[in-house]
């Protein structure tokens, strides 16, 4: 005897802007932070004194394309 298998329709899935967009929100906010101390910091704007963040992240700024010498 042959059993017929019913495949399952999938379900698309909605996701609601009004519940991402905080989240969407604080990661563009932590992306512009991080594109700040990578690209900027130990500049004309910089907030903390000495060189520390700048050896940091030095080699994300020649990987992004940031000069520093």
């Amino acid at each position: 005897m042959t059993h017929a298998v019913a495949n399952p329709t999938p379900i698309p899935l909605s996701i609601p802007i009004r519940q991402t967009l905080p989240y969407a929100i604080f990661v563009g906010v932590l992306s512009l932070l991080a594109v700040y101390f990578v690209g900027a910091e130990q500049g004309a704007l910089a907030i903390f004194e000495g060189t520390a963040v700048h050896e940091l992240v030095h080699d994300a700024r020649h990987l992004l394309g940031f000069p520093c010498h």
